[in-house]
């Protein structure tokens, strides 16, 4: 402890570039493997969504049909994906690859910049936050497949089967079709971080419960606008991806009230 009070400003930024490196090797590695299992990662995961035979539309005909309908039964889409540039495709299959290295490496990546941080902290601190990896990393896969198997499929069979007119046929870009996806994905994934946020925010006194709870309707009005941001216009859609977030939100105030309480029994017993 004494030999990381004595680091420099200077030794302090080495130290951060060897994290920043390792992370990145990591990223780079992962998306090397990605990047060699590209019928995979193309042919199952990215194009999976398009598929009449996906398990979301397959969960939502089965759900629909006891309530007496037949939505998302016969689900075909009629659009082609296209690629316009000479490099479009190998630059796709890169790019996408790094996304997948980054969201297969994301619990290393944590690890890091853990390793980073906690000679900073108190050894209380530490203590408390031992399970700060594999919670944030747990977070971060379910929101991700919340994102690929809620977000991408109703967006891609909105805006796939979507009309103005009948003498426009949909041909979409693949670097368009490509971003929707890993919006989607990454976009819910780090949403899905906000009880880590609250936890630290509430930490630092940024936070608290009663300041979550009085904003709540604003936060309300908030979820609502990123859902409407990353979803298609359309209620449904917009309501199923509002609900988890907004359970998020109570959980963090759940989360905000422990803290505040570990933080009065703590000064007490002092």
């Amino acid at each position: 402890m004494t030999q990381e009070k004595e680091m420099s400003f200077l030794d302090h930024l080495e130290e951060l570039r060897w994290h920043i490196i390792r992370s990145t090797m990591a990223v780079v590695g992962a998306a090397t493997l990605a990047f060699l299992g590209k019928n995979f990662l193309f042919d199952v995961l990215i194009f999976g969504p398009t598929k009449s035979d996906f398990f979301t539309y397959d969960f939502l005909c089965k759900a629909s049909s006891l309530l007496g309908y037949d939505s998302f039964c016969n689900t075909a889409f009629e659009f082609e994906i296209q690629s316009r540039t000479m490099a479009g495709q190998f630059s796709a299959h890169i790019w996408t690859s790094i996304t997948f290295g980054f969201v297969l490496a994301f619990p290393y990546v944590l690890y890091e910049f853990w390793k980073f941080i906690s000679p900073g902290l108190y050894s209380s601190e530490r203590k408390h936050s031992r399970g700060f990896i594999t919670i944030s990393s747990v977070l971060f896969f379910i929101g991700v497949l919340f994102g690929y198997y809620v977000i991408c499929p109703l967006s891609i069979n909105f805006l796939g089967s979507y009309s103005v007119a009948d003498q426009v046929h949909n041909d979409f870009d693949l670097n368009s079709y490509i971003g929707l996806v890993r919006a989607s994905v990454l976009a819910s994934g780090f949403i899905f971080e906000l009880p880590i946020v609250i936890y630290y925010l509430t930490k630092i006194g940024l936070v608290t419960p009663e300041f979550l709870r009085r904003n709540r309707k604003y936060a309300l009005v908030i979820v609502l606008i990123i859902a409407a941001v990353i979803t298609p216009p359309d209620v449904a859609s917009q309501i199923i991806v509002a609900i988890p977030v907004i359970i998020l939100y109570q959980i963090s105030i759940y989360i905000s009230k422990i803290v505040i309480k570990k933080q009065k029994r703590n000064e007490n017993n002092e």
